[in-house]
């Protein structure tokens, strides 16, 4: 089986974890699964041979380990000047900007303290990461992405604009 091929094979098992994640409600459930996910996405970036989106995704993986237990800027401060280092020492152009910045965006998303915020900048985040995906033309990371885009919005839908409770389909029928 040739890397690439492999390589979107563990996109679909992180697809699975990051489909999962914006359904809980509780932050530290979210991050746990992006934790997860974060590993198997670093190494699906290590077989394209993307050094910066790799190194910066397992950065991602512990940053999501790290924020179930605190939101403390110091660490906040801390991950964004790991991302830094990780983008100087592995640069190799266009698409190491691309995914810092979207490694940056989530890297904040993750010390908000609330899912709200997080889910919001993780959709500005997640968009830039879907730029880059495009660009290093990984369709399975193309879908992830635009999957777990989906799967934030419904989430997002579901907790804060109006769930679907019994209560709220009364009050839509017999209004």
């Amino acid at each position: 089986m040739s890397d690439f091929i492999l390589s979107q094979w563990l996109i679909v098992i992180a697809m699975i974890a990051d489909l999962v994640s914006f359904q809980f409600k509780r932050k530290s459930k979210i991050v746990s699964c992006l934790c997860f996910s974060g590993v198997i996405i670093s190494c699906h970036f290590a077989l394209l041979e993307q050094c910066t989106a790799a190194l910066l995704m397992l950065l991602a993986a512990f940053r999501y380990f790290v924020t179930i237990f605190s939101h403390s800027k110091r660490l906040l401060v801390f991950f964004l000047l790991l991302n830094t280092l990780a983008m100087m020492f592995t640069f190799s152009g266009g698409l190491s900007l691309l995914s810092f910045a979207g490694s940056t965006v989530q890297t904040i998303a993750a010390f908000c303290q609330h899912d709200r915020q997080l889910r919001q900048l993780m959709l500005f985040g997640t968009s830039i990461w879907l730029i880059n995906n495009i660009l290093v033309d990984s369709p399975a990371a193309i879908v992830m992405e635009l999957l777990f885009i989906g799967s934030n919005l419904i989430g997002y839908y579901r907790h804060y604009n109006f769930p679907l409770t019994s209560t709220s389909l009364k009050s839509m029928v017999f209004k």
